[in-house]
């Protein structure tokens, strides 16, 4: 059907260069020439929601979603690198998985998700 997966993210920035170090450097996104990355394959979600929703930050228009596969190494090294990570309960899903939201050093809200292990509904 057309379209075969997303072809890239393209957003301002204050300062695009250090952004762009940012990504690289604490979350291993945009490191290749150009910003080029290679995700793994995998689903993702595209969903646009209510004008109004406080799932995320009322003042952006987006938020990145990444599939992490170790949530906690990386929280542990967001926190070492000082960066702050949100936790809520509500946000873990059975059959779903486990999210943190953090943000760049932008202000652009980034929800982090580690995907629960196919057939394993109690994990989250």
């Amino acid at each position: 059907m057309g379209v075969t997966g997303i072809g890239g993210f393209f957003f301002r920035a204050q300062d695009p260069e250090a952004l762009g170090a940012w990504y690289a450097t604490h979350l291993g996104v945009g490191a290749g020439e150009y910003g080029t990355w290679e995700p793994q394959a995998g689903s993702s979600v595209f969903s646009p929601f209510k004008a109004d929703t406080d799932y995320f930050d009322r003042d952006k228009q987006w938020m990145l979603n990444f599939r992490v596969d170790d949530l906690d190494a990386l929280v542990a090294r967001l926190h070492a690198a000082g960066t702050d990570v949100i936790t809520k309960s509500e946000w873990d899903m059975p059959g779903v998985g486990r999210f943190v939201r953090i943000h760049d050093p932008e202000g652009n809200p980034i929800e982090l998700w580690q995907a629960a292990l196919e057939g394993n509904a109690d994990e989250a």
